[in-house]
């Protein structure tokens, strides 16, 4: 870009020569001066002239001024409305989660007292210097019309603060269903073997060796060499010893002082220590030891005492083992276990 200056008449024509570059950088600066301008303008004397009351650009910076507040309030009123039905709605669903809660801590068994330990108010500065409880406060939160920033805050904090709460007690109410999920695992109430033939109940029988009145302790599930015994709980395999009456015996322990015992098998496939499961095949049945004919002789023990396998396995749910304990103890008998 060239511009050619004169001066009139004789005078010499100069010629002045710019370049793109030196063009655009000379824009961007009168750009900038403009701003700087229109900003000092704008603080000196429009900010001024409101500050002042000048009769009419205080007018003016008046308008422009409310109306970007205005704008500004409309805004954020229309925020603050939708956060307000935000609040309501969670609100109510907490509403319902603590219905649940109710729900399941009963299902789980949550004693009440429990319950208020967990949902005791946290102690508050009394007067005096001293602590005392702060006053129960609840229910639902209502929106209001024109909800403020404080309200919507102290709205959610109580939210927060509730969420927490619920969350402890499903959380604590969980830990007691796995509790009482394991300990239905723990007690034996599968069938240990597929067999609907019993040879021989729990109680008092005519002893078939002997043909005298003698105590059987256990279940005879009769079936053939080699069928497979499944373990009829979870538990720890606590020994699997030869013994004169029971031949090869299998012994698991389910804890809370309770045993199975599986005897006269023929071959035993775990080992002492070992973790088995509920179902999981355990032994294979025989003939071996006191024992007039192949099957399995299936006992149920609490704290030593011989129980009714039939009780347990006609339970289903676990049973409460203290209670049952004292309904079904049965004196040990004072000689040698009468079993075929």
């Amino acid at each position: 870009m060239q511009i050619m200056i004169t001066h009139g008449g004789l005078a010499r024509t100069r010629v002045v020569s710019f370049s793109r570059m030196q063009l655009s950088l000379a824009i961007a600066a009168l750009v900038l001066a403009l701003l700087l301008a229109s900003g000092a303008v704008y603080h000196f004397i429009f900010l001024k002239a409101a500050r002042e009351g000048w009769p009419i650009v205080s007018q003016l910076v008046k308008l422009v001024v409310h109306d970007e507040i205005a704008q500004r309030d409309r805004f954020m009123r229309e925020n603050l409305d939708a956060m307000a039905v935000k609040v309501g709605e969670m609100q109510a669903r907490m509403v319902k989660l603590e219905a649940m809660g109710d729900r399941v801590t009963g299902l789980a068994g949550v004693k009440p007292d429990d319950l208020k330990v967990m949902t005791a108010p946290a102690p508050g500065p009394a007067a005096s210097g001293t602590f005392r409880a702060a006053p129960g406060v609840g229910g639902p939160y209502v929106p209001l019309d024109h909800p403020t920033l404080d309200q919507l805050n102290l709205a959610l904090q109580g939210l927060e603060s509730q969420a927490e709460q619920r969350t402890d007690l499903l959380t604590f109410a969980e830990s007691r269903l796995f509790e009482t999920r394991l300990r239905a695992l723990m007690v034996p109430n599968s069938r240990p073997i597929a067999s609907d033939v019993i040879g021989s109940g729990f109680g008092f029988r005519t002893d078939p060796f002997t043909n005298r009145p003698a105590l059987h302790t256990g279940l005879d599930f009769a079936a053939d060499v080699g069928t497979t015994i499944l373990a009829a709980a979870g538990g720890v395999v606590l020994s699997t010893d030869w013994h004169p009456q029971y031949g090869h015996l299998l012994e698991i322990d389910h804890g809370n002082g309770l045993v199975t015992r599986y005897a006269h098998t023929s071959a035993i496939l775990v080992k002492a220590g070992d973790l088995v499961k509920r179902g999981q095949p355990v032994a294979r049945v025989g003939t071996t030891g006191r024992s007039t004919g192949p099957h399995l002789h299936f006992e149920v023990v609490v704290d030593g005492v011989p129980q009714d396998p039939a009780k347990f396995l006609a339970a289903g749910p676990a049973p409460a083992l203290p209670a049952l304990a004292q309904r079904t103890l049965v004196p040990t008998p004072s000689g040698p276990l009468g079993t075929h």
